[in-house]
């Protein structure tokens, strides 16, 4: 099964599949695993006081990585609040401690951990390239992150493991920019099979193809040989100009001696 958070805007045909509350301090979290026409997915939202609600998406690919750099920041955490029972550090209040970032297609997700008057915390905040306007956050208290990472190993387990497993050994996405466009290379699988995914994306418009693993090969030949054709373009392009230059300058030298000897020579 293809492995893809919402599209942006309305989601139709939308089915949850499980659904997770968590209690950290004063806020609820809401855990849900959904499925659309586009794949399965998981959102997060964050109810803090007052029932003020903010969410970020993530496809099972992106909840996979995030549950990695949870790990790395409940460490940090660890470390920093050992390091502060003994005295050997302290930070300042509103601070930036740690920051870390996940690239997903077209959506990056920033991961701050910070401080306050209140205490740390991690805050999560989603961008859409491109989509312009306002970013979605959550914050997770310190305190929550392994609570959190546990619900989130959990219904991975359950509801992603055969995406995880299947996109395992695929190679990895890359992220291409040329000028004022950034391209996104992706390897999917899904029940048809393997394809490539490559976005091209410039300030608000974005374009998809798709490209079956049966036909790489003969995108690599002809990318090969297009390629190779402009290096004796500008190679040959460049000889001539040498030439030429080399031609001119002969031109040149020749006019000058044959002005020479029609210069007279004066004598002592």
């Amino acid at each position: 099964m293809a492995d893809e958070s919402p599209a942006e805007g309305v989601v139709r045909d939308e089915e949850e599949l499980a659904s997770r509350m968590l209690q950290i301090q004063s806020k609820r979290f809401y855990i849900d695993v959904k499925q659309n026409r586009r794949g399965r997915f998981m959102k997060i939202a964050e109810v803090g006081v007052g029932g003020r609600k903010s969410r970020v998406f993530m496809s099972v690919k992106a909840v996979s990585e995030f549950k990695k750099r949870l790990i790395n920041m409940e460490n940090y955490y660890k470390e920093i609040e050992s390091e502060a029972v003994e005295g050997k550090k302290q930070n300042g209040p509103s601070s930036l401690l740690k920051s870390d970032v996940i690239y997903q297609e077209n959506r990056r997700y920033y991961l701050d951990f910070k401080e306050n008057s209140r205490g740390k915390f991690l805050r999560v905040t989603q961008t859409v390239s491109r989509l312009p306007g306002p970013r979605s956050q959550i914050a997770i208290p310190a305190e929550g992150m392994q609570k959190l990472r546990e619900a989130l190993d959990e219904l991975l387990d359950t509801y992603g493991k055969d995406i995880v497993d299947s996109q395992a050994s695929l190679p990895e996405s890359i992220r291409i920019r040329t000028d004022n466009k950034v391209f996104y290379c992706d390897v999917r699988q899904n029940r048809r099979g393997v394809f490539m995914r490559i976005s091209e994306v410039r300030a608000d418009v974005r374009s998809v193809i798709s490209v079956p693993e049966k036909g790489w090969i003969r995108f690599r030949n002809y990318f090969m040989d297009v390629c190779e054709e402009m290096a004796k373009l500008h190679t040959n392009g460049g000889s001539e100009n040498a030439v030429e230059g080399e031609a001119s300058t002969e031109s040149a030298g020749a006019d000058s001696s044959e002005a020479g000897e029609h210069v007279p020579v004066a004598n002592n």
